[in-house]
């Protein structure tokens, strides 16, 4: 979805204002790679970036980004949450986005595309890094369509993952989403929206259109994954902005009604993108949840970052966290009481 920095949303005060990177705002000694999958029929390269590599027998949190995200559009979040976690980091963009191999001229994605990321790109990625799910405690943090892929990718493979932290995920299609999409298709037309993306993005008609595209194509609006997630095993965080302008929080709820195991956080004064609302907030509570679900010890607390807390707080205070266990008619918040 999109929730392209400075489209929408101010970026003040967030994790990832001021820093460095060609103005992605990524640390600016990231050490960004590249390897080879055979996808569809076709070699394409996989841009990706390895977070705290020397960490050996650490956990291994794998990003997937958003409908018009990259890599780079991340910034320094990933970064932070694996360091406070003590953990190690798998940042990269899907084909098709940021500096991976774009769509080519004639692909048009269809219905099951996100299917295809979780069923075919994702685990050939794993392959192609030498990732041994059975080996590593894997856990995936997804935003938007890339929490769809995660939770359709611990669908397929239950045993795979060791956890899943889902943010703003969609299980169903809703009409805010449609709306939205709509308004993006005339913003990236008429707004700006195309140079916005172009610092991540070596293509931006491909990662644009490839998504918005989908997501308009009339069949698409009976598009559901709300059966599909039943055989997920283990341990999920579904945290959702209650200002999301991509979806309602049927999405966290639906997720909540057929896993048990399910937490849901809400988080009030918050957008599409969670880790750049609330970026503190989220760190805490993915740490709090990790805590009580996986048996690595993390990193000791970190403080919270002093500039960004202090700019942010004065328009967006965070909410006193609670993380509840999640029922059929009860759910987690971070409403405060």
């Amino acid at each position: 979805m999109d929730s392209t920095p400075q489209a929408g949303r101010s970026d003040a005060g967030r994790s990832d204002a001021g820093t460095s990177a060609a103005g992605t705002g990524r640390p600016a000694a990231a050490a960004v790679e590249f390897v080879e999958i055979d996808w569809r029929g076709r070699r394409v390269h996989v841009e990706h970036e390895w977070l705290n590599r020397e960490r050996t027998g650490a956990p291994l949190l794998v990003f997937l980004h958003e409908g018009l995200g990259s890599l780079s559009m991340w910034k320094d979040f990933p970064q932070r949450l694996c360091d406070a976690l003590g953990w190690r980091g798998l940042v990269w963009s899907r084909p098709g986005y940021g500096r991976s191999t774009p769509r080519a001229p004639d692909e048009r994605w269809d219905v099951d595309f996100m299917h295809r990321q979780a069923h075919e790109v994702l685990p050939a990625l794993l392959a192609a890094l030498r990732i041994d799910p059975a080996r590593e405690r894997l856990w995936l943090f997804g935003h938007s369509d890339g929490a769809s892929i995660a939770l359709l990718y611990a669908a397929r493979f239950p045993r795979a993952p060791a956890g899943l932290v889902v943010l703003a995920p969609h299980i169903l299609v809703e009409p805010i989403s449609i709306a939205s999409i709509e308004q993006a298709a005339r913003a990236y037309r008429e707004g700006g929206l195309r140079e916005r993306l172009g610092p991540y993005h070596a293509d931006p008609d491909s990662a644009f259109w490839g998504w918005n595209r989908i997501w308009l194509h009339p069949p698409f609006r009976d598009w559901s994954i709300e059966d599909e997630i039943a055989p997920i095993r283990c341990p999920l965080l579904a945290v959702q902005g209650l200002d999301d302008e991509y979806g309602t929080l049927e999405q966290v709820h639906g997720i909540a009604r057929r896993l048990p195991q399910a937490r849901v956080l809400e988080l009030p004064d918050c957008g599409h993108s969670p880790h750049r609302d609330h970026p503190d907030l989220l760190v805490a509570a993915v740490r709090a949840f990790v805590l009580e679900h996986d048996s690595a010890d993390p990193a000791p607390a970190p403080p919270p970052d002093p500039q960004t807390s202090q700019s942010r707080n004065a328009s967006h205070p965070a909410p006193p966290l609670q993380i509840r266990t999640c029922g059929t008619t009860a759910y987690g918040s971070c409403l405060g009481s």
